[in-house]
């Protein structure tokens, strides 16, 4: 009876704990949300500017997803059925990008781009990726693609190589034995990267900021969006961008959880 109740205490302690982290992440979310009134909100989120700064959001986001998993899969698949000198630096480094602040990644492709020689070539070469639409991309890709590689990672490690092969003794080449053997077994853990590596797309704000600059309707998205509002003041503009994150963040998670099955993220 004893060892009974002190393990209903037991529970009953960590389910406080976790009441109370979901309730306070409620309150200070749902404030944020019901804090302006619904005429505001809208006019705020139907602005020239938040309708600008969603639909750079969206088309960036797309085409640095895009690159993230057209990179992601093939190093993912050799990480995990490769064996090559280096292997375990090649691993550190793909993933430097998860453990730096963004500002840092930001100010690293600055330099990249900017003073050092291969920006001085690209420059004279007419490429300039610096401070325009380009730079938010290429921003996206060096800071999320680590994500799309480890959750592609997870996803692939789960197939047991047996499956290719008995494919490739059925006269599957390599290359049809992955096509059509582990990418469709692989399809719930990259659908759920895909979706998860796009959001925090859509959210990165630091890297953006130092490489490609906050200027209004140019390289705004909604991160620099709610910087910039922000900064001159106009709240209902700030939290308007924020609820749009918010709404993108929430339905992300969510399609992550029904396909995720566990993967794990970092």
């Amino acid at each position: 009876m004893q060892r009974r109740s002190r393990s209903s205490l037991f529970s009953a302690s960590f389910l406080a704990i976790s009441a109370v982290l979901v309730i306070f992440m409620t309150i200070v979310i749902g404030g944020l949300v019901l804090y302006p009134s619904q005429r505001e909100l809208l006019a705020s989120i139907t602005s020239p500017e938040i309708l600008f700064a969603i639909q750079l959001s969206l088309v960036t986001s797309a085409v640095s997803t895009a690159l993230c998993i057209i990179i992601a899969i093939p190093v993912a698949y050799a990480m995990t059925r490769f064996s090559f000198p280096g292997k375990s630096l090649a691993n550190v480094i793909m993933n430097l990008p998860l453990s730096l602040p963004p500002l840092v990644a930001g100010v690293a492709l600055l330099i990249f781009f900017g003073p050092s020689l291969i920006g001085t070539v690209l420059r004279g070469s007419g490429i300039d990726i610096v401070f325009n639409v380009t730079a938010i991309i290429v921003a996206q890709f060096f800071v999320n693609v680590p994500y799309m590689i480890r959750i592609t990672r997870a996803a692939s490690a789960v197939i047991n190589p047996r499956y290719e092969y008995v494919a490739r003794t059925l006269g599957c080449s390599e290359w049809s034995a992955f096509r059509q053997v582990t990418l469709p077994l692989a399809a719930k853990g990259l659908i759920a990267g895909l979706v998860i590596t796009w959001s925090k797309s859509i959210g990165e704000f630091g890297a953006v900021l130092l490489l490609a600059g906050a200027t209004a309707m140019k390289t705004e998205t909604l991160p620099i969006a709610v910087y910039l509002n922000i900064s001159t003041g106009d709240l209902n503009e700030a939290i308007a961008a924020s609820i749009v994150l918010i709404g993108i963040a929430l339905v992300s998670l969510l399609i992550f959880e029904q396909y995720g099955d566990g993967t794990q993220v970092i």
